[in-house]
């Protein structure tokens, strides 16, 4: 079938198309029909049936005869380390840790908080909580005391799964400090903590609370899967919220094993046996859904890494990653390959590895600029697909679907909408615009399984942050445009979309074109405020490793692009080079923050920052283009 006829197959009958697309689970109580209509646009797939992830994910590849199927093959060039843990080896140790975890009191529907590294225990200790049906919450390794206190009180969990230490280039990170803290400051006490005592650094455990890992299984009777509900939550996954108080997207059981299980062919076309990879973290939604669910539940071997993309120790670690390990799918952020790009921008490295495992590569998380996509195809020489979706989404919203068919890419554009996804583009007032015009993307109701169908223990936030503003529709909170093909543009977060003297202009597309400069590695553009004007286009520029040019002759030549490609009215005339760009530790970068420096209004320190020093170097730059003033 074309993508054409299987997206067309999901438009006239969505019930049977994910009936047929949940065959593929092992089911403990089959489901009577796929889709639940509950009162205020709520919607739950599968409710009523019963089905443990854990057993799809690890225990029913055992049984089919794969267990010596490698599962997690674990790289850690930081620690030095490499492992393989077989299906059977896996389903062993889930089961054991699952079993301590029963014998401490934690049942079905409790919470568990794990504050991991990129270890594979971090994926031992999600399935183990499925595998029970207790629900976990993945916070990020090394978030601050404060931030991981504030989780803690809102999803209350018996227990926390723990390490004594991450590892960054250079350096440990203190992991039991920030949790003890952490503790300290919550109002809301677990009863226990497991603690993962790396070699790295033996934390102090405090007697009667906190359990050293090894300890705490041993003797114990491994647990066999407990089923759940079809609308039993898997987990809390805390996205960054607009009022500083993070919101907690939670996952359906059913929903996700049904879409994360299709995605693995149709979307990343994979086949069971093969090996995939996600360059991410446990602690973002693309390590939940493409490191830890989607490859195992498919029966795929998946990776988890332990350093970077430059620096652990150069910039053809993934490089030598797909190769040694046979990689035939590879997702990653636009970010890690502008890293890459910046430190070998001729692709020198890449030809010291044998890459010829490598199917295709996916990117995500930020919008992926047409240079860096071009120069990641002519270093590869495979596919490489730009797709988007978002933690609340917990899959792709538009893609090209390879395992289906390979769609004609434009550059610019994440391709088409996946089946499950009605995407329309609105204006201001919620009326739909003709085709190229820019607008806020939003999706019509019901929302396809795997996605959000609430926040925890927040109907009224949920409603008001996704459901209002356009009745009828999920709004995503991004700004972009449908061509006549169909094919989707994300151009902004809707908050990006800047108005100058009246037009409303996309700084993406602005960055789209900065970044087509042979001497820029990465870019951002912001919207700061101007009395004339309302809003003026700021450009951050960073240059790639060996550029040599006079800074202000790059500026000069990145103001000039910008008018002849988008013209006069963007109002484009300042630009700045920096060292480096504010971004999450998952690669996005912090624009918000960077508006709020040049406006000079109010900031907080996000909690999610990389590296807090950069916004002294971001502020001086802004200062020395009269910006950023007191």
């Amino acid at each position: 079938m074309t993508y054409r006829e299987v997206y067309e197959s999901w438009r006239s009958d969505p019930e049977a198309f994910w009936m047929q697309a949940a065959e593929a689970i092992d089911w403990d109580r089959a489901p009577s029909k796929a889709l639940f209509t509950k009162d205020n646009d709520l919607y739950e797939w599968f409710a009523d049936a019963k089905v443990n992830t854990c057993w799809n994910a690890v225990d029913r590849h055992v049984k089919a005869g794969r267990g010596d199927q490698i599962a997690i093959i674990y790289d850690s060039p930081i620690a030095a380390c490499k492992r393989e843990i077989s299906f059977r080896q896996l389903r062993d140790r889930v089961a054991s840790l699952a079993g301590a975890l029963r014998a401490k009191g934690i049942e079905k529907g409790d919470r568990v908080i794990i504050y991991m590294p990129m270890v594979p225990e971090a994926i031992e200790a999600m399935l183990a909580c499925t595998r029970i049906g207790a629900v976990h919450s993945v916070v990020f390794g090394g978030f601050a005391a404060n931030e991981l206190a504030v989780r803690i009180d809102d999803a209350k969990p018996k227990a926390i799964i723990a390490a004594s230490c991450g590892l960054e280039p250079g350096r440990v990170v203190h992991y039991k400090p920030l949790l003890d803290g952490a503790i300290d400051q919550s109002i809301y006490k677990p009863e226990f903590c497991v603690i993962l005592q790396r070699e790295q650094e033996k934390a102090e455990l405090i007697e009667g609370r906190d359990f050293n890992w090894h300890d705490f299984q041993y003797g114990i009777e491994p647990v066999e899967c407990v089923p759940v509900e079809g609308n039993h939550p898997a987990y809390i996954l805390y996205t960054s919220g607009t009022t500083g108080q993070p919101k907690g997207v939670i996952r359906h059981t059913a929903g996700q094993l049904v879409a994360l299980n299709w995605t693995m062919k149709n979307i990343y076309n994979v086949d069971p046996g093969e090996v995939f990879w996600a360059a991410s973290d446990v602690g973002w939604v693309v390590g939940h859904s493409y490191i830890c669910y989607a490859p195992l539940i498919h029966g795929n071997t998946t990776i988890v890494f332990e350093g970077k993309p430059v620096g652990t120790p150069d910039a053809g670690t993934f490089w030598r990653v797909i190769s040694e390990h046979n990689v035939a799918s590879f997702f990653t952020a636009p970010t890690a390959f502008r890293a890459v790009k910046r430190e070998d921008p001729k692709g020198t490295l890449v030809k010291k590895y044998d890459l010829s495992c490598l199917k295709q590569v996916y990117l995500a998380g930020e919008r992926a600029d047409p240079d860096t996509i071009i120069w990641a195809q002519d270093q590869l020489g495979t596919p490489v697909i730009d797709h988007w979706w978002q933690t609340e989404t917990g899959w792709a919203i538009a893609a090209n679907p390879l395992g289906i068919e390979e769609l004609p890419t434009k550059l610019g554009s994440p391709t088409v909408p996946m089946p499950g996804y009605d995407i329309t583009v609105l204006d201001d007032a919620g009326h739909p615009v003709e085709h190229g015009t820019l607008g806020a993307i939003a999706i019509k109701l019901p929302l396809p399984p795997g996605t959000l169908p609430n926040l925890w223990n927040a109907d009224e936030r949920f409603q008001k942050s996704y459901l209002n503003t356009f009745p009828g529709y999920y709004e995503t909170g991004d700004a972009g445009m449908i061509d006549e093909d169909g094919y989707v543009y994300i151009m902004a977060r809707t908050d990006d979309v800047i108005n100058v003297a009246g037009h409303r202009l996309s700084t993406g597309a602005m960055e789209e074109v900065l970044a087509g400069h042979p001497d820029v590695a990465e870019c951002a553009v912001v919207g700061v405020t101007d009395q004339l004007k309302g809003q003026m286009p700021v450009g951050f520029v960073c240059l790639n490793s060996g550029a040599d040019r006079a800074h202000d002759q790059v500026v000069s030549e990145v103001v000039k692009l910008v008018r002849e490609k988008i013209g006069p009215v963007a109002a484009f005339k300042l630009a700045v080079v920096v060292d480096r760009l504010p971004k999450t530790r998952s690669g996005k970068i912090l624009r918000g923050t960077m508006v709020s420096i040049a406006d000079g209004t109010q900031w907080k320190l996000p909690a999610t920052i990389d590296d807090p020093t950069i916004l002294e170097e971001i502020k001086q730059a802004l200062q020395s283009i009269g910006y950023a003033k007191g």
